[in-house]
């Protein structure tokens, strides 16, 4: 490598419709166009990075394409003010890592207008820990407070619970002193969630209602559902009156099994939760909370970290459901 290129976790498509993965040298002038350069020092690993790395349409639909929906680093040069050499900051969503040049790489540029500055509180390698997935998790907390949702209002279910946003719901939400109740169908991750403040544990079946019913016995004060389908259907079903739930995943199903009586008889609110197009106010107030009032006391076990190499591993990884929390990538470690 020279001091004229740098490395980018690169995906290809062949004319057979495969999609090749490898950590390339790339010359700055292949970056996209943009305002603010960044030299890139953290990222994460989303389930959507894994969904652009293999292909799908959805996501991402031009290639050759760098994935990476996050991007934590150093400003290099910047024609905005608001931006200062060597000032840390941080990127996610927008269209970041989706069809526009991603965070897997060491340097990306971008527009202005899809910068912040890192909050204080925050280290550049923190801040991926907790990445999209964090600032989800902390927009559904947030969503459930506007609603008058108290922990005297009841037990908050966190379905998907081990992973990116579950596990810092459950930790933020935890902290905040609400009984929180996971589900998750990996027995081994029972010590894992209880060692981020869930109080009980209950399996998958338990909350995938197919009796038919309208509705069920009111349980839950407030949700954060990242799995959609059955599951988020039982859950509005089971939603104590003038509950909240959140809405942001559908790894169960996009389709929603449900009837209006949640609605109307219970005053249950359904919100839908997107971090990729919220405000830069809205990023800035939240992102503001998970640097400190919210921050997840134990970051450091909801988090690995990995290089650039190892992503194609950890991209099979999560696409098989076999990951536990979060996956910081490290991009100048080698």
């Amino acid at each position: 490598m020279t001091k004229n290129t740098f490395r980018a976790f690169l995906v290809r498509k062949t004319d057979d419709n495969q999609f090749i993965k490898q950590v390339v040298e790339q010359d700055f002038e292949d970056l996209p166009p943009g305002d603010v350069l960044i030299r890139v020092h953290y990222s994460s690993l989303n389930y959507k990075d894994a969904l652009s790395a293999t292909g799908h349409p959805g996501v991402t639909k031009k290639f050759p394409h760098v994935p990476g929906i996050d991007a934590a680093g150093i400003v290099v040069s910047s024609p905005e003010s608001r931006f200062q050499k060597d000032q840390p900051v941080l990127v996610t969503g927008f269209d970041l890592g989706m069809n526009t040049w991603g965070g897997f790489s060491e340097y990306i540029r971008v527009p202005a207008d899809w910068v912040i500055p890192l909050p204080v509180g925050l280290t550049l390698k923190e801040s991926m820990m907790l990445g999209t997935a964090g600032l989800t998790a902390a927009l559904c907390v947030d969503a459930i407070i506007k609603h008058e949702i108290v922990p005297a209002s009841g037990e908050v279910l966190v379905t998907g619970s081990t992973g990116g946003v579950g596990s810092i719901a459950v930790s933020i939400l935890s902290k905040l002193g609400y009984t929180v109740v996971a589900v998750t169908g990996k027995s081994e991750s029972h010590n894992f969630l209880k060692s981020l403040g869930a109080q009980s544990i209950i399996g998958r079946d338990e909350i995938a209602d197919k009796s038919g019913r309208m509705l069920l016995t009111e349980r839950w004060g407030g949700a954060v559902d990242t799995v959609g389908g059955t599951m988020l259907a039982t859950i509005l079903k089971s939603t104590k009156y003038g509950g909240c739930v959140t809405a942001c995943g559908l790894v169960g199903g996009a389709n929603l099994p449900t009837s209006v009586y949640p609605f109307i008889l219970r005053g249950v609110s359904l919100i839908g939760i997107d971090s990729v197009r919220c405000s830069i106010s809205e990023r800035l107030q939240i992102w503001s909370k998970l640097a400190r009032d919210w921050k997840p006391e134990k970051l450091e076990e909801i988090a690995s970290t990995i290089s650039l190499r190892e992503l194609p591993e950890a991209i099979d990884k999560i696409l098989q459901g076999g990951n536990l929390g979060r996956v910081a990538i490290a991009l100048h470690d080698w």
